[in-house]
């Protein structure tokens, strides 16, 4: 499973074996994750900065969040303790929406046994569950990165898939129509591509719904057993949370890393605007 309750996690971490934690809460706009993991985290728990760590410095033509280069991504993994054959859950604070960023760096990078907290640090307190201030000092682990271990999309696949399968564009509504872009330099989608807000993944408290009412709501935007589906954002985050939900429901999907913040990189790409994919 690629989810972890909290109750499974609190027992887990009884257990004679724990599991890595790792904090990864992060907002686009703030606030500071770090700044929040020194407030309070799950014991244990190693803090993980997706814009520097889970990520690297971009590059002209690339989106906001490229893939993290693999050197340096191993040295964050050992520092938190990961060694090969690594049980590790991450967190953040509520929705998942930037733990489903690390679940998935981390099995790209090779890690088979990833699990995300449903509900994050917020259905951990819920839960009467203890948090500190206290940063752990885990022993270095050993973990040797092979990154590449899951599929990607570039911008010319991604145009092909949303002509001839299915790729989905999880950011909001407002910004997939175009009607308001308030990050990149132009609004709209990829032509072809189906929206399906990342928001609509979760229940209001940021647990993930039901595996029955997303695989029938993939269903509704044309995901199909057998049928590929790439997953796009606006930089490479929130796609990840889609594909975790994907996961949830039974399916699998491929990452765009570069998402929209690169597609509007070329001119020449072409862009939709308005409710429906074309």
């Amino acid at each position: 499973m690629a989810l972890i309750s909290v109750d499974g996690l609190r027992d887990e971490l009884a257990g004679g074996d724990p599991p890595v934690l790792l904090d990864v809460r992060w907002l686009l706009g703030g606030p500071d994750g770090a700044g929040e993991y020194a407030k309070g985290h799950l014991p244990g728990a190693v803090f993980v900065d997706l814009d520097t760590q889970l990520s690297r410095p971009r590059g002209p033509g690339e989106g906001r969040h490229p893939l993290p280069d693999p050197v340096a991504l191993q040295e964050t993994l050992r520092d938190a303790g990961v060694s090969d054959g690594s049980r590790v859950v991450v967190y953040d604070a509520a929705n998942s929406t930037s733990a489903a960023r690390g679940w998935w760096v981390l099995r790209w990078a090779g890690l088979s046994d990833v699990r995300v907290l449903d509900g994050g640090l917020a259905a951990w307190e819920s839960a009467g569950l203890p948090v500190t201030t206290e940063v752990p000092l885990p022993p270095v682990g050993s973990f040797v990165v092979d990154a590449g271990r899951l599929p990607v999309l570039d911008a010319g696949e991604v145009a092909r898939w949303a002509r001839e399968s299915v790729v989905l564009d999880a950011r909001a509504p407002e910004r997939y129509r175009g009607d308001v872009e308030p990050v990149d330099p132009v609004a709209g989608h990829v032509p072809g591509a189906v929206n399906s807000p990342t928001v609509e993944n979760v229940e209001t408290d940021g647990s993930f719904r039901p595996a029955a009412e997303l695989r029938e709501r993939f269903v509704a935007a044309g995901v199909d057993d057998g049928i590929p589906v790439g997953v796009y954002c606006g930089s490479g985050v929130t796609a990840a949370h889609t594909l975790l939900a994907l996961e949830v429901a039974g399916f699998s999907g491929v990452l765009y890393p570069g998402s929209w913040s690169e597609w509007v990189c070329d001119s020449s790409r072409p862009v939709a605007t308005g409710p429906d994919p074309s």
